[in-house]
């Protein structure tokens, strides 16, 4: 089963800016949510941002405002703009497919986290002060 590949981390100073990359199998795109999801050490994970197929997006709350999810339908691509960042953002990020509208649920992370499918390998974000 074709993976979700994640590119894009890097060691950055706080304030700085990183965006990652998400490349998506294909017979994945059109029936799902996409999402990005981080885990620092010795953390619980976390879902930090989704995007359904009409753009609508959600963001966990410590990023609302820093972080921009986006997609490129063409391209099968997810991407997470993330500026301003704080030593907390530090963590490995990965991508994932969660249900359709997930952006509309309530329980935005708690879903996300419980179903989300398609994992890759991660991309290691680091934010030193």
């Amino acid at each position: 089963q074709a993976q979700f590949v994640e590119s894009g981390g890097g060691s950055v100073e706080a304030g700085g800016s990183l965006r990652l990359s998400c490349a998506v199998p294909a017979y994945r795109w059109n029936a799902h949510c996409m999402v990005w999801i981080r885990q620092a050490a010795n953390k619980e994970r976390e879902a930090v941002a989704g995007i359904d197929s009409d753009d609508n997006t959600k963001y966990t709350a410590s990023v609302e405002g820093r972080f921009t999810i986006s997609k490129d339908d063409a391209q099968f691509t997810v991407y997470l703009q993330m500026d301003s960042l704080k030593p907390e953002d530090t963590a490995m990020y990965y991508c994932a497919a969660a249900p359709a509208g997930c952006t509309r649920r309530p329980q935005f992370e708690e879903l996300v986290l419980v179903t989300a499918t398609g994992w890759g390998q991660g991309t290691q974000v680091s934010v030193f002060s």
